[in-house]
C-alpha cells in the first residue's frame, strides 16, 4: 500500500531546514522591494519613454520633473540613510514621466486631428467650386 505525503515521517532537521528556508524566502521578499531598485528601474523605462515620445517638445515642464525626481531617486539610492525613501521618489518620476508622455501623445494626437481637419475642409472648398464637379 502507498503511502501518502501526510504519512511520511519527517526528521527533525528536514524539518528545520525546511522552515529556515521558507522564513528566509519570505523576509527577503520585503527587504527586495525595500530598497528601490524595481520601482528604479521603472521610473528610467518611463523617462526615456517620454522621453521617445517627444516630451521634450510638447511637454517640457513635465518631462524636466521628472528627470530631476529620477536623479533625486538615484542619489538616494546612492546614500544608505536615504534608501528607504527610493520606491516613493522613483515612482513619483515614474508617474510624472508618464503624464509627460501623455500629454506628449496627445499634443501629437491634437495635430494630426487638425491636420486632417485641414485637409477636409481643403476638399470641401474643392468639391464646391464648379471645377470640383
Amino acid at each position: 500500500m502507498n503511502r501518502s505525503f501526510a504519512q511520511i515521517r519527517r526528521t527533525p532537521a528536514v524539518f528545520i531546514s525546511g522552515c529556515v528556508m521558507a522564513c528566509a524566502f519570505a523576509l527577503s521578499g520585503p527587504v527586495l522591494a525595500q530598497d528601490g531598485a524595481l520601482e528604479l528601474a521603472q521610473a528610467r523605462q518611463a523617462v526615456d519613454k517620454a522621453t521617445q515620445a517627444d516630451a521634450d517638445q510638447y511637454a517640457p515642464d513635465l518631462i524636466a520633473v521628472a528627470r530631476q525626481g529620477l536623479e533625486q531617486a538615484q542619489a538616494a539610492a546612492g546614500d544608505r540613510r536615504e534608501r528607504k525613501n527610493v520606491p516613493v521618489l522613483a515612482a513619483r518620476a515614474t508617474v510624472d514621466a508618464d503624464l509627460a508622455r501623455a500629454r506628449s501623445e496627445e499634443a501629437t494626437a491634437m495635430a494630426q486631428l487638425q491636420l486632417h481637419r485641414n485637409e477636409v475642409t481643403q476638399l470641401e472648398r474643392q468639391l464646391a467650386t464648379p471645377e470640383g464637379r
